[in-house]
């Protein structure tokens, strides 16, 4: 009869282990780090087309599970990071190239429109030069993000500038 409980104890406690480990790696996927499958060329030649990239969900805040922004937030993006966010229900991976507040200088000569902030210079089309020439600074409590592959890219430039709210991880 002893033999019975500990054979009983042990299934229970293994059962327990299994059960502990599923619910801690499932938290730490919707809450700590997460990978994604690249797909597309707008962040090329950093990130290539197929490729699985992690996303450091507890860079900037705590994410709300059932949206894709943040409930908490602690840090904002900065300059020159890799983001994740959500546009038109697809996770988008983007870099953040400029923040609150900076400046934004347009150019426009021989047909040819460009985006000056930050020390970069981004080639914009007539439509995206058209959206934004007349605003001065990204806006409080917003990003531009950019593809590294801006010819090949859709991003702020063509829908505006991103929440920092929705801005949910930040990609290696």
């Amino acid at each position: 009869m002893n033999n019975f409980n500990k054979n009983n104890d042990s299934k229970i406690n293994f059962f327990l282990c299994v059960f502990w480990g599923i619910v801690v790696a499932l938290a730490a996927k919707a809450f700590v780090l997460d990978f994604y499958r690249v797909s597309g060329r707008s962040m090329e030649p950093s990130i290539q087309d197929g490729k699985v990239i992690a996303a450091n969900k507890l860079a900037y805040g705590l994410q709300n599970p059932f949206k894709a922004e943040l409930l908490f937030s602690w840090k904002e993006p900065k300059s020159g990071q890799k983001i994740l966010y959500m546009y038109q229900n697809y996770w988008v991976v983007k870099r953040c190239v400029a923040t609150s507040g900076d400046k934004l200088e347009f150019d426009a000569q021989n047909d040819k429109y460009c985006l000056r902030v930050n020390g970069q210079e981004i080639p914009l089309t007539s439509i995206q030069y058209h959206k934004l020439w007349t605003t001065q600074a990204v806006p409080q409590g917003y990003i531009l993000a950019v593809g590294d592959n801006a010819l090949a890219s859709h991003d702020s430039r063509d829908y505006g500038f991103v929440p920092t709210r929705n801005v949910v991880a930040r990609v290696y």
